[in-house]
């Protein structure tokens, strides 16, 4: 995919967090003789729209780790209560401008495709877009699955709700629904605002941040794409990874 010349200054940080109640020190896990947060380095970095791409973990092992494997890390606080906070630190540490655009990109899909965050930052070139998202399509069985997040949108591609439940219903028919793929991009000003923000009422409710950006009036630009995305929340999850980083080339 080609990169538009008048985008701004764009950046991704990758969170990378030791904890994880299913899967603690999941950053560090083996895929093909490499930790996971190499190959998701390696995929962003494969990016052409983004200038650096950075780790910011909370975990020194992580931190060593990533250094001696002459990736850009740096340390963050322990106590963030989302990636998001913690990107937000890092991006601060980073000095970026309030134009420049963040990309919070998840430290647990190794197989990340370089087009969707192509995708993905192609909006930013009107000075107007604040936060972008993807999604892509899903068949009946992924849009009943709560796991899977449901979006639907205006008629200029922004989001008008998420939710886990299928949306839009359809009380004739089959409704074509669209799966929420979890990469965002913010404008730096965007950024700092939802983390002041805090969490919103509908996101405690459906457990989803974004929604906190709905509620604050805030758009969100959604764009289509034909790339999934595996995240791996377990052990298990990894033969999955590593056959989809084979069938991509990636490995």
């Amino acid at each position: 995919m080609s990169i538009q010349p008048d985008l701004p200054n764009c950046h991704g940080i990758i969170p990378a967090r030791f904890a994880s109640s299913r899967f603690p020190g999941k950053p560090l896990a083996d895929i093909l003789g490499r930790p996971m947060f190499w190959h998701v380095y390696q995929r962003a970095r494969a990016c052409p729209a983004l200038r650096t791409v950075t780790l910011a973990t909370d975990d020194s092992r992580i931190l060593e780790a990533a250094r001696a494997c002459d990736i850009p890390a740096l340390m963050t606080r322990a106590d963030h209560p989302s990636g998001t906070d913690r990107v937000l630190e890092a991006a601060e540490a980073l000095g970026l401008s309030e134009n420049s655009v963040v990309v919070n990109i998840q430290g647990d899909e190794p197989a990340l495709h370089p087009d969707l965050l192509s995708c993905l930052l192609t909006p930013f070139t009107d000075p107007e877009t604040q936060v972008a998202t993807l999604a892509r399509r899903v068949d009946a069985e992924e849009a009943r699955n709560p796991d899977v997040v449901k979006v639907v949108l205006d008629g200029r591609g922004r989001a008008l709700y998420f939710s886990r439940s299928p949306i839009p219903h359809a009380r004739e028919g089959v409704a074509t629904c669209l799966g929420h793929i979890g990469l965002y991009a913010f404008r730096m000003r965007a950024l700092r605002k939802f983390v002041a923000l805090g969490p919103g009422k509908l996101e405690q409710i459906e457990k989803l941040e974004q929604l906190r950006l709905l509620e604050a009036a805030i758009p969100i630009h959604v764009l289509l794409t034909d790339h999934g995305a595996l995240g791996v929340d377990r052990p298990e999850d990894i033969p999955r990874a590593c056959s989809m980083l084979h069938d991509l080339g990636f490995d």
